[in-house]
């Protein structure tokens, strides 16, 4: 069998993707339920920091250990491609050592040529393109709270970022309208929106976008990489922040959803958190578990449909 890797929410069909939304909810439960289920015992996950992390370095170590695997954390200063050595060399190295990968960086050309000479499994922990494990949970939070997302109105608010291109792949694996409202120039690039076709429309009023819309969603202004633009975006971005006032104007079932971390005041209001229809920290949670399922069916001889 050829290796799997998961650099975007396509990389894989529909059924599969749905697969494991259910599988996540099962080990959610076990979890709850204080269950012992250790399919990974013996194997190890290496995680590969660029980019500073909470919630997926948490993620993905607790989801080994209670799966009964290992991980091994490495910042690229903890590795010879700060020094230079060519990623393609490290992929071949690593993948004889490990029997999965988590690389969590800037450019997603990283992933690709990794996921090239890589003979074990690649997940994208996010890149400056795509965040597809984010958007496994959120798409998790949306089934366990309100059933199936197919033919339901989705509403980002904000930057076109990483988060945004992933729900437009999101679109099309689980069929729902995404309504995107953000300032000119920061759309979601061009070829994310050619992909989800019709299943995308751009606004730029927020209250606009977000009408009948069942999960409004955005994120930071400002991502990583992006400080020295911090001053301009907080200017722009000041008619797109989502208040409890906003999910007024949408659906009456709307859920609320942030991929953390929230900056209160900014593109949230200091409140909205607290809104009973935000449901950010189960949302977090399920990272977790939405990870777990995707590592049993990443890795070959553990668990696959």
């Amino acid at each position: 069998m050829s290796v799997r890797h998961f650099l975007s929410l396509l990389d894989g069909s529909p059924a599969e993707r749905q697969y494991l939304l259910r599988r996540a909810i099962e080990l959610k439960a076990m979890r709850q339920r204080d269950e012992q289920h250790q399919p990974l015992k013996n194997r190890v996950l290496g995680m590969l920091f660029e980019k500073a992390s909470t919630r997926t370095r948490l993620s993905f170590e607790a989801g080994m250990i209670q799966l009964g695997g290992q991980a091994i954390f490495l910042s690229s200063r903890d590795t010879q491609l700060g020094r230079g050595e060519p990623i393609s060399d490290t992929a071949i190295v690593m993948s004889r050592m490990l029997d999965a990968v988590m690389i969590r960086t800037y450019a997603h050309n990283t992933l690709k040529e990794f996921a090239a000479h890589s003979t074990v499994p690649l997940i994208n922990g996010l890149s400056d393109d795509l965040h597809p494990c984010q958007l496994l949970a959120d798409m998790q939070t949306f089934l366990e709270a309100r059933g199936s997302i197919a033919g339901k109105t989705v509403a980002w608010i904000g930057d076109g970022n990483n988060v945004c291109n992933s729900y437009l792949e999101a679109a099309v694996q689980f069929d729902f309208q995404l309504n995107i409202a953000c300032p000119e120039g920061f759309e979601p690039k061009a070829e994310f929106l050619a992909l989800a076709g019709e299943r995308a429309r751009l606004f730029r009023d927020p209250r606009e976008a977000v009408a009948g819309a069942q999960l409004v969603s955005t994120d930071v202004w400002t991502s990583m990489g992006q400080e020295e633009e911090t001053a301009r975006r907080l200017q722009l971005f000041k008619p797109y922040q989502v208040t409890r006032q906003l999910l007024d104007a949408a659906d009456p079932a709307v859920i609320f959803l942030h991929c953390l971390p929230a900056h209160r005041g900014e593109e949230i209001s200091h409140d909205l958190l607290d809104d009973p229809r935000s449901l950010v920290w189960e949302q977090a949670e399920n990272r977790l578990h939405a990870q777990k399922a995707l590592l049993e069916f990443l890795i070959p001889g553990v668990r696959q449909p």
